[in-house]
């Protein structure tokens, strides 16, 4: 194929007639998808973050069907399809807001039963994909942006079907990893000494015993490591500081200083619960503070296109998603939150409508902000959200969280479809067709997130060392403070809140003003490592030290195979933490607790 012949941001020219929309693209990419979201859980609710399933689903999906060689040959508009339901599928765990506001509510006592949580997530899943559609043409056509994931998936898809030992190669390594930490992870369950080994008991020396104390433990942990190779140094060394700070520094003052006399790891009477808001105010700092430096961002988002001039789609007319169904789509989506939100939360409806109208402009800027830095800021979203019904809803903290909850939906699921957007006009795929395969991805995730979030949380619990949820700490944390003010913090605390603003402000202004500094730490990581346990940074740290050798030493390798090894080894253990969950609860085993 000449490359004269593809249009304006296009890599690949489709074969006429070539199939897309099939009934095996979407399962795959859906089934991929769901265990994704299940994976997404275990990870999210201890480290406060999700992977996306776009470029595990592609390489996987494409894998299955080379493997499989059906008569008739997997296509690369088939793969498009199953990367869009698989990430559509795969978003769904924090499009629900299972990693914060909904632990978030769990941690006021707030329980919600099995068809609730089924009714609340089909209700809010929606909405940003209907969102999403009407900016495709700004935001893709018109100002081109890069959005890095759904650029990176084209090309690997694209690759994968240019050279298909690469990409076995890649899924091979995958599951070869995936087994490694799925094997650990489950003699871990029976023998959970091996994951943190008690090397302050077995060398009982000050310069361990001490340490330990606050949380600085040897943690083997492939999932963290994993997490390691992705997040890069800046955010890595960002973690070890904080945690430094948090648990090393801060936590043994405030002790001796008698502000706290609880357990160190008491969120109610300890040093944790002092801790835990100077990393909250660090990290709402920081978000909203590259929200008001992103101004221009935000203007471009409304602005139209003005030339006038001939925009380069890919897609025939009958390609595109008609107005109809997205608007009769966010329609329906809007009554049907409205009912969810009044029926479990006794939220009144005109707050419902509130919510969904701020959800659709703060959805906007999520997008620009994945366009341009493929980071979706769903946290600084929600508390946009959680600031503005402080005062329309005070003191009333479920209204004020899953107000927020519905934000984090829009900003979640607008992200998500845009990148596969993008993916799609790369690859001349129809966006209709991907529409229909992102309704089914959410589907299948919707199916089967809402359960094992309720099996991890009934094994282990929310807020402990298993699963500290520091996303939905900070969410409770600044429901709290709305709605009781200053009387929420611990002695002194607010002393520490102003000094952790200060710090989250200067984070994000330095990181704007020189975003090639790698010298500038990264607000949020710096604050969740004072909500998490201190081994957890110290784990994803060595991660990433692990990587960053590897790569001085084999650059070529390290590029072609650090994805797959880190969603290999995130993989296998979220997954085979389903399994250690479902024999917590009917009593094998040890429980693989701290």
């Amino acid at each position: 194929m000449n490359q004269t012949e593809l249009k304006e941001g296009m890599i690949y020219q489709p074969l006429p007639g070539e199939r897309q929309l099939t009934v095996r693209a979407v399962v795959t990419g859906t089934l991929l998808g769901s265990v994704v979201s299940a994976m997404n859980i275990y990870f999210g609710l201890k480290t406060g973050w999700s992977i996306g399933g776009s470029l595990i689903a592609a390489i996987l999906g494409f894998s299955i069907w080379n493997v499989l060689k059906p008569k008739d040959k997997f296509t690369v508009l088939e793969t498009n399809i199953t990367q869009t339901a698989g990430s559509a599928a795969g978003s769904m765990t924090s499009t629900a807001g299972l990693l914060a506001c909904i632990p978030a509510l769990t941690l006021l006592g707030h329980e919600l039963s099995l068809i609730e949580l089924y009714l609340w997530t089909a209700s809010v899943a929606y909405i940003g994909v209907f969102f999403a559609v009407p900016l495709r043409r700004q935001m893709v056509l018109v100002e081109k942006l890069r959005f890095p994931t759904g650029t990176a998936t084209a090309n690997t898809i694209v690759a994968m079907f240019a050279s298909g030992e690469g990409a076995l190669r890649k899924s091979r390594v995958l599951l070869y990893f995936a087994g490694i930490a799925g094997v650990f992870t489950l003699v871990k369950h029976f023998y959970p000494v091996i994951e943190m080994p008690p090397l302050d008991k077995w060398l009982p020396v000050a310069a361990l015993t001490v340490p330990a104390a606050y949380g600085f433990k040897f943690l083997i942990s492939p999932m963290m490591l994993g997490a390691g190779c992705l997040i890069g140094m800046r955010v890595a060394a960002s973690l070890f500081a904080g945690a430094v700070v948090g648990w090393a520094v801060l936590a043994p003052i405030v002790e001796a200083q008698g502000w706290v006399t609880g357990p160190t790891f008491s969120y109610g009477s300890g040093a944790r619960g002092w801790i835990l808001w100077v990393g909250v105010a660090i990290m709402v700092a920081d978000a909203m503070t590259q929200l008001a430096l992103s101004w221009r961002t935000i203007v471009n988002t409304f602005k139209g296109t003005s030339d006038g001039s001939e925009l380069s789609d890919s897609s025939a007319a009958t390609d595109r998603i008609p107005n109809s169904w997205w608007l009769g789509g966010l329609g329906v989506a809007t009554v049907v939150t409205s009912f969810a939100a009044s029926s479990i939360f006794e939220i009144p409806v005109h707050l419902t409508l509130l919510a969904i109208a701020m959800s659709s402009v703060l959805a906007a800027i999520a997008v620009r902000s994945t366009g341009e830095t493929d980071i979706n800021p769903i946290g600084g979203m929600g508390k946009v959200t959680q600031l503005v019904f402080g005062a329309a809803a005070p003191a009333q903290m479920t209204t004020n969280l899953m107000a927020a909850g519905i934000t984090g939906a829009g900003a979640s699921q607008a992200g998500d479809m845009m990148q596969d957007l993008k993916t799609g006009h790369m690859l001349g795929a129809s966006p209709r067709k991907q529409f229909i395969a992102q309704l089914w991805g959410i589907a299948g995730g919707i199916i089967v997130c809402v359960p094992i979030y309720l099996l991890f949380t009934k094994a282990h619990g929310i807020g402990g060392d298993e699963l500290p949820a520091p996303a939905a700490q900070a969410w409770k944390a600044m429901a709290e403070l709305l709605s009781k003010g200053l009387g929420a913090m611990p002695t002194y605390a607010v002393y520490g809140v102003v000094g952790g603003v200060i710090f989250g402000v200067l984070c994000a202004v330095l990181a704007n003003r020189k975003p090639d500094a790698k010298w500038v730490p990264s607000g949020l990581a710096f604050g969740i490592a004072m909500i998490i346990p201190a081994y957890y940074s110290m784990a994803m740290f060595l991660g990433t030290v692990i990587f960053v050798v590897w790569a001085k030493r084999n650059p070529e390798d390290s590029k072609e195979l650090a994805f797959a090894i880190a969603s290999g080894l995130i993989a296998g253990e979220g997954l085979m933490g389903v399994v250690s969950s479902v024999m917590t609860l009917l009593g094998i085993g040890g429980g693989g607790g701290h």
